[in-house]
Parts: structure tokens; C-alpha cells; sequence
């Protein structure tokens, strides 16, 4: 019971620390890999966005897209324009992305999960229309080209081997992931713990629930929008893709994979599902999808809490003291 009434800390657990030192190694063991690689820190960034506000304040989301399209949209047209400073580019993003969320988030919030739902989905979707007419602006379905990647610091020039990529993709993700760490942790993700589990009695503990679950959809808006624009800065592409349904699908199944409420369980998940995204589809092109749904089932029936949530149940049983409990 005083392990359970225990705050949190922000003290880095050994895990943590070894978790970080192997995409460090992977630049050394896996030099033809680095792309996929920072393609995975990415997405996971991403997912770090939307886990977020399900994972800690339960908001569902089918339309988490838009901020990420939003913020890769951002970079890629001051791109075009001339503007190729890498890090106000990723500012840029997080700022237009963030007041998008902003703007939307007291639609969002004022109603229950199927709500949230379906105003998410359809924010998504006229987002993505919207960009489809403006081909003018955003290159419609062939996408936005023309994008020149500026020195990173004045100095990296970006390469083919996608070595600066990696380097820049990581050290990004790491940054927010602290951000976000001292965030969940602080009262306010606690407080956002309490929404998610009792949202009805926050307010009798003098807790304003509008108000925070407005500050951390825009937050978790203005990430997603960071996301968005590391990917475009590293591709040099923007494609309408970025702003579809099936980004925010695959962004769920992720979560699902690797666990909410955890940050680690989305990074986690997103390694998993692109790795074996990339496996699966060059054994069979085709039909990759099925054995993506077999895995899915899987774990959803064999591992409640996602890959993460499985592994803390197996450590519990093992335990000495679990067992002495049992017998």
C-alpha cells in the first residue's frame, strides 16, 4: 500500500538509462539502417503525442494526423519559400500545430469517447480535403517538393547516409521525451491521471477539468506538429499522406502494441510495428497486413497493457513476495 501511495520521481531508472544508450549503439552497429532507424524515432515521437492524452487523460483520438501533417506542411512550405534554419522550422511547427489543436480542443473536449471520436475523425478528414483542394499551395496528391534541408547548427549538412538525420531525429525525441517525462509526472499528469479515471470528481478537489484537458490536447498537438516537421525536414517531402485516416489508425495500433499511459510503451510500439512492417511486407507485399492483425489479436488477448503491460505481469508473478502472497 506505500509503494501504491508513493509520488513519483524523476529519478532515471537503470532501464531507462540502457533504453537510451541503444540507438546510441545503433548508429556504430547498424550504419545501413539509419534511415528506417530514424524514421522509428519519429514516428515514435508521434506516438509519444497521442499517448499523451489517451494514455494520461483518456481523450480518444482518430484524427491526430491533422497536427502531424500540419506541422510537416509548416516546415516543408518555409522550405520552398527559402526558410531552411532546421530548428525554427520545428518551432514553426509546433506553433501553427499547437494553435490548430488549440483552436480545436474545446470541440474535442466538451463531449465523452464516441463524441471525441467522431470530431476528431471528421477534423482529420476535412483537414485532409482542405489540403487536397489548396494543390496550389500544398502540391495536392503529388505531394510538396522543391524542399532544401539547411546545415543543422550552420555546420551538418544533411547526407545521404542520413547519418545527421539520425543524430538530429534523436537527440529531438530525447528532449521532448524529458519534457513530456517531467510532465506526466508532475501534478498536473497527475491531475490528468485523476481525469482519466474519475473525471467527475475532479472538480470537487477544486480541479478545473476543461481547462487541462484543453492545455494538454494543445500540447500534445504542438508535439505531434514536431513530429511532423522532423519528418519533412529529413525527407524533403511532404505528401498528403501525412494528414490521412490510416496515420492516426496505425498511430492506435502502436499504442495498443506497446502499451498506453507508459511513454515507453510508445516508443516501444512504434519500434515494433515499423520493424515488423518493414520485414513483413518484403516477404509478403501483399498480405503484410494480416499477420500485423494476427499480432495485434495477440496481444490484445495474451497482453492487456500492450507489450509493456505483459512484461510487468510476468515480472509480478515472479517476484518472491507475489509468491509468498499466493501460497
Amino acid at each position: 500500500m506505500r509503494s501504491l501511495l508513493r509520488l513519483p520521481n524523476d529519478r532515471w531508472k537503470p532501464l531507462e538509462i540502457v533504453f537510451w544508450l541503444l540507438p546510441v549503439a545503433a548508429y556504430f552497429l547498424f550504419p545501413g539502417y539509419l534511415v528506417l532507424i530514424s524514421q522509428i524515432m519519429i514516428v515514435g515521437l508521434f506516438a509519444l503525442s497521442l499517448d499523451l492524452i489517451l494514455g494520461y487523460a483518456g481523450i480518444v483520438s482518430l484524427g491526430h494526423a491533422a497536427f502531424f501533417g500540419l506541422g510537416a506542411y509548416t516546415a516543408g512550405l518555409l522550405s520552398v519559400h527559402g526558410w531552411n534554419e532546421p530548428f525554427s522550422g520545428l518551432l514553426a511547427g509546433a506553433v501553427v500545430a499547437g494553435l490548430f489543436g488549440f483552436i480545436t480542443s474545446f470541440l474535442v473536449v466538451r463531449g465523452q469517447d464516441l463524441t471525441r471520436l467522431m470530431v476528431t475523425l471528421g477534423i482529420g478528414l476535412m483537414l485532409f480535403e482542405a489540403a487536397n483542394k489548396a494543390a496550389f499551395i500544398t502540391g495536392g496528391v503529388d505531394g510538396l517538393s522543391g524542399m532544401t534541408g539547411g546545415k543543422l547548427l550552420g555546420l551538418f549538412e544533411f547526407d545521404l547516409n542520413g547519418k545527421v538525420a539520425y543524430c538530429y531525429s534523436l537527440a529531438t525525441l530525447f528532449i521532448v521525451f524529458v519534457g513530456m517525462r517531467r510532465l506526466v509526472k508532475s501534478p498536473f499528469g497527475l491531475s490528468l491521471i485523476g481525469i482519466r479515471e474519475g473525471g467527475r470528481r475532479m472538480p470537487a478537489l477544486g480541479a478545473d477539468v476543461n481547462r487541462r484537458l484543453v492545455t494538454v490536447f494543445t500540447v500534445s498537438a504542438a508535439i505531434a506538429g514536431v513530429a511532423g516537421a522532423l519528418l519533412a525536414q529529413t525527407t524533403q517531402f511532404v505528401g498528403l499522406d501525412m494528414l490521412g485516416f490510416p496515420r492516426s489508425a496505425e498511430l492506435l495500433i502502436m499504442l495498443v502494441l506497446g502499451g498506453t499511459g507508459r511513454l515507453y510503451g510508445a516508443l516501444i510500439g512504434a519500434a515494433i510495428f515499423m520493424l515488423a512492417q518493414d520485414y513483413i511486407s518484403g516477404l509478403n507485399p501483399a498480405y503484410w497486413q494480416f499477420y500485423i492483425g494476427l499480432l495485434l489479436i495477440l496481444i490484445v488477448l495474451f497482453a492487456r497493457g500492450g507489450i509493456l503491460g505483459g512484461l510487468d505481469l510476468i515480472v509480478q508473478r515472479l517476484k518472491p513476495s507475489s509468491r509468498k502472497e499466493q501460497a
